[in-house]
């Protein structure tokens, strides 16, 4: 499938199915990859977000590359070149929902319009599956992303804050 976007800068994309190969190396890196920022979101040790990371991945990819109502994708420019990586799939909650769980634009190819292009590529590929409605989450943290977000028509659905209660401990002063 291919997507153009035509707001200020013209982006066009491809999206086509991961191969095994690029799933195993794709799976690995975004497993990592989603524990660090899940990490640098929570607070949680980088060890506990890598198992939590992993059990999630176990949980939503059952069956690998094969896993029923799941899109794993290239993302390649208009030359072709391979530029992201895609992954949408069931809603976690709602059967009529479809859901981002991964969107990925190399460092050296964003600000090109090419998380757009991918993400309109997304929509069409749920629309085209008949799923009225696609979903995602966006750590805090990454405000080039919600902006893209909020730019493309995504609504707040719920917001999760959290305050963090660790503090140093005082030095008790001695006697004597």
């Amino acid at each position: 499938m291919t997507v153009g976007h035509s707001e200020g800068r013209s982006a066009l994309v491809t999206v086509r199915p991961m191969t095994a190969d690029e799933f195993d190396n794709w799976r690995e890196r975004s497993i990592r990859g989603f524990a660090d920022d899940f990490a640098l979101a929570t607070g949680r040790h980088v060890e506990a977000a890598a198992e939590h990371s992993r059990g999630l991945f176990g949980k939503l990819l059952p069956d690998g590359l094969d896993t029923d109502g799941t899109w794993l994708l290239k993302v390649l420019d208009e030359t072709r070149t391979e530029v992201g990586t895609l992954w949408v799939g069931p809603h976690p909650e709602r059967t009529d929902t479809a859901y981002v769980y991964d969107i990925e634009i190399l460092e050296t190819h964003r600000g090109r319009g090419l998380g757009r292009a991918a993400m309109t590529a997304a929509e069409r590929l749920v629309g085209d599956a008949g799923i009225g409605e696609i979903g995602l989450n966006v750590f805090g943290f990454n405000v080039a992303a919600r902006r893209l977000y909020d730019s493309l028509g995504y609504r707040v659905v719920a917001t999760q804050m959290a305050k963090s209660l660790a503090r140093t401990r005082p030095e008790i002063p001695t006697v004597g």
